[in-house]
Formats: structure tokens, sequence, C-alpha cells
């Protein structure tokens, strides 16, 4: 069996931080931390080394777009998952160029943030 990829959560909403922490698969993620800010997400990405980051795109200090941008830098290899409920087209494009892979609107269900997660690792 594959060791499962180290995940980090990051979203502004505590709300929306645990509910994909209940909501992934275990045993293809481990949810290795979390963080509610892009400040706190580059901080926590140093130390903890993910492999797959779920990322909002409205948060304080630095936006998703922002942070996405200095993860890829850090880490090119890095599997990043959008999710918020932004879903215009334009801000969709913005954070694929920054190097996200996939987006997920909100609200969404475990069965919509499962398929997700596995078409982003594929």
């Amino acid at each position: 069996m594959a060791k499962p990829l180290k995940m980090l959560i990051v979203d502004d909403s505590n709300i929306i931080r645990r509910k994909i922490e209940r909501g992934h698969d275990a045993t293809k993620f481990e949810v290795v931390g979390s963080a509610s800010s892009g400040k706190e997400a580059v901080e926590k990405f140093q130390s903890l080394n993910p492999d797959v980051v779920t990322m909002d795109l409205t948060m304080p200090q630095m936006d998703g777009i922002e942070c996405i941008s200095r993860l890829v830098a850090l880490k090119p290899e890095v599997r990043i998952l959008v999710v918020s409920a932004l879903s215009d087209k334009a801000t969709g494009i913005a954070a694929l160029e920054k190097g996200a892979q996939g987006f997920l609107c909100k609200p969404f269900d475990d069965q919509k943030l499962s398929v997700a997660l596995n078409e982003l690792v594929g």
C-alpha cells in the first residue's frame, strides 16, 4: 500500500478547514497541518513539506494567488487544489497560471472533495 501524501489545508474559515479534514480520503492523504492565512501557509509549508495543498483564495495578510506563487517557487512539484467561492473564470485562470492544478467551488460535499483530490494526484 502506498504511503499517504502529506496534505496542508489553507483556508481562513475554521469550518472549511474542519470539513476538508473530515472529508478527505485518509488512506490517500495525511493532513500534516492547516493554516488560516497565506503568510501562515508559507511558514508551515517550509517546515511540513506537504505534497498536496488545498488553497482558499480570499484570506487575510496574503491571498491565495500570491501564496500559490510562493509555494510553487519553494517546491515546483507540489499539487495545489484551489477551494474557493470565487468561481469566476478569470480567478480560476489566474490560479492555474500561478501553479494550481485543480479548482473546487464552495460549497462542496465530501464526494466532490474526494473526486477533486483524486483528479489532482491522478
